[in-house]
């Protein structure tokens, strides 16, 4: 065993030492590009390292900066960052192809950086630039960074490390995240209660979005659906960064049939993967023969999804936590709680603390949906809500653009 692990210990330790002198090389044409001036007006935004779309916090703040630069309000410009440049966005914002010198020269320009994710080993941010972190994830079941304990692994702690010495603001939508964020982001600097400009949706859009979607997708207006949303699997790992995507042993049909039996009416299924996992949606094998099973996926915005939708189920997602919100039924199907634990980590809530029935096998999951009480679940929804403090008003994106006009206004600090 001493020698098997010796192995690996050397393997970790020599993965470690590449990523530190690719991050040395790539901060060098950082440096470079500081002899550009900064752009006073200008914002770069991405999501999940460039591999997202026009979706997230980043989405919401942006559709309130271009809301204000068309009544005259502001004049900022906004560049986005993406690996896949046939991505759709307003024409008003920039896309930009992600490469070490796109990103090195852009960011290196900004006046402003907001993100949901991490920024690449080796990013420089310059005196002057103002780094917003909205994170991509709420209330959680699943731990991050210290709260993993001795599953985090040392190539993660010291990418997030690196990452959060640059941000200046990190955005809260409750008590419990502001005192989660110093051990769950590895961060301990300013953190802002604004609320998640992503959530705003499910305050403000729910009665477009359920005819929005149901038109794009093709389904009925009078149907009802339930997002599957599973949370990522994998991570930094010694070798490298790898996704699981096991079979999955939910059945769907059986799924739909509760659900109509319990809430009556004609049910779909939207499958929502993480944006890491769906472009394995071939590897991910779902028992199911229906039509109705449909997979959005490959669209960017999770909370527009979340707001068309009238049920969740996911097993360990942050989503669950972001529809309670509209009140509607949640369910965790966890069919490899014991393996997902030994692998991620103690979960952040017991299944006793939160307010969603847990099933892990179909069997308990149709006995779940049939025997649903929507009035008890929602008195457990208030009382979490309350526990953990959750702000969300649907007024977060104006608050944080309230905040980059407020600091705009300020001398510039470089």
């Amino acid at each position: 065993m001493g020698s098997i692990m010796h192995k690996i210990d050397i393997t970790e330790e020599f993965y470690i030492a590449r990523r530190k002198l690719k991050a040395f090389f790539c901060s060098l044409v950082y440096r470079l590009c500081q002899i550009f001036p900064i752009e006073q007006d200008k914002i770069v935004m991405w999501t999940f390292e460039g591999t997202g779309g026009y979706g997230c916090s980043p989405k919401y703040i942006a559709e309130e900066i271009l809301k204000r630069n068309r009544e005259g309000k502001t004049s900022f410009k906004i560049v986005w960052l993406l690996e896949d440049m046939g991505k759709t966005f307003p024409k008003e914002i920039v896309k930009v192809k992600s490469t070490l010198w796109t990103r090195a020269y852009h960011l290196s320009t900004a006046r402003f950086w907001i993100t949901n994710t991490r920024t690449y080993y080796g990013t420089k941010k310059r005196k002057g630039t103002t780094y917003l972190q909205t994170w991509h994830g709420t209330v959680s079941l699943k731990p991050i960074g210290r709260y993993r304990g001795d599953a985090l692994p040392k190539m993660a702690y010291l990418v997030s490390r690196y990452d959060s010495r640059m941000i200046d603001y990190a955005l809260s939508g409750s008590r419990w995240c502001t005192q989660m964020w110093p051990d769950g982001l590895i961060y301990d600097g300013k953190i802002l209660e604004t609320g998640s400009p992503r959530c705003d949706v499910l305050f403000n859009g729910i009665k477009e979005k359920h005819v929005q979607l149901r038109k794009e997708y093709k389904v009925p207006i009078d149907a009802k659906i339930m997002l599957y949303a599973p949370t990522f699997r994998g991570g930094s790992q010694n070798k490298g960064r790898n996704v699981n995507a096991e079979v999955c042993s939910l059945d769907l049909n059986r799924m739909v049939e509760a659900l109509e039996k319990r809430f009556g009416g004609v049910w779909y299924v939207f499958l929502r993967l993480h944006p890491q996992l769906a472009a394995q949606m071939d590897r991910l094998p779902v028992n199911t023969a229906s039509d109705r099973f449909i997979d959005v996926s490959q669209r960017p915005d999770m909370n527009e999804i979340i707001a068309a939708c009238d049920a969740c189920l996911t097993d360990y997602s942050t989503a669950i936590f972001e529809s309670f919100l509209t009140r509607i039924p949640g369910f965790i199907y966890a069919d490899d709680l014991k393996e997902y634990v030994a692998d991620r980590g103690k979960l952040m809530f017991t299944m006793e603390e939160i307010p969603f029935p847990v099933a892990q096998d179909n069997d308990e999951l149709v006995e779940a949906i049939l025997g649903f009480d929507q009035e008890a679940y929602e008195e457990k929804v208030e009382a979490f809500i309350r526990r953990v403090g959750i702000m969300e008003d649907g007024r977060a994106s104006e608050r944080v653009v309230d905040l980059v006009e407020e600091l705009m206004a300020k001398k510039d600090p470089s």
